[in-house]
């Protein structure tokens, strides 16, 4: 038995019955998640990240399609990291701001980012409209091992990032920022602050998630490179 079937084997996945794509229009999606009774502590979540699974608020999780293997797990190996001239511009715009780490997001201002960032941004998923009970649910509720990053311009709230401290990384579970900034590549920038930190706190990896080839909402996140993506289960470095 590999370390993939026995990290499975130790815990019951459940799998969800066949719903509307996110990322596909007009294609079906299956996920399988954790079972919910678990207790996702740092060891958990740090050896399932390592075979694809995705932490989002309560549940960890993987797409599990039965016709469809184009969610690829992406991450970044911050030692190897080599910003680009574009990256190197983004990472200097931004150097006005100032980053405040919080355990939680019990704040008004935190919300409204939120909303303003998902109602503009992603009218056309299931994400919208934005509401406190979402917001509480995928983003407030954590684990022992997550981080609330807030950036701010002076007084002004430009971006949130909750991130997951792993064994062997760090997880960029979610970004919001304010739209309004769009010349900052706040997005972009919020990644280049997570890979230094990454490597400030000694550790090897940046999980970005997923990465869908020709899919436009995620092609940022192949511009990080060196970048691994998990290909029949086995990390895979491309340059």
């Amino acid at each position: 038995m590999n370390s993939k079937s026995k990290i499975i084997s130790s815990v019951r996945l459940f799998r969800t019955s066949v719903h509307n794509c996110s990322y596909k229009a007009g294609e079906d999606a299956v996920t399988v998640f954790v079972d919910p009774e678990l207790v996702i502590d740092q060891s958990l979540n740090s050896k399932l990240s390592e075979i694809g699974f995705r932490r989002s608020g309560a549940h960890l999780y993987r797409p599990d399609c039965d016709f469809c293997s184009a969610c690829i797990s992406c991450r970044v190996p911050v030692a190897r990291f080599n910003s680009s001239r574009g990256q190197r511009k983004i990472w200097k715009l931004n150097q006005d701001l100032d980053v405040d780490c919080r355990d939680d997001l019990d704040d008004s201002d935190s919300y409204a980012l939120y909303k303003r960032y998902i109602n503009p941004r992603h009218r056309d998923g299931d994400m919208y409209p934005a509401t406190p009970e979402q917001f509480e649910a995928f983003l407030k509720t954590g684990t022992d091992n997550t981080l609330f990053y807030k950036f701010y311009r002076g007084d002004k709230l430009l971006a949130v990032s909750v991130m997951d401290v792993l064994q062997q990384g760090m997880s960029a579970v979610y970004t919001f920022f304010d739209p309004k900034y769009d010349k900052r590549s706040l997005g972009n920038f919020v990644i280049l602050w997570q890979i230094r930190k990454v490597a400030e706190m000694e550790l090897d990896h940046l999980f970005l998630g997923y990465w869908i080839k020709g899919c436009a909402k995620m092609q940022y996140k192949s511009s990080f490179r060196p970048i691994e993506l998990l290909i029949e289960g086995k990390w895979v470095l491309l340059n």
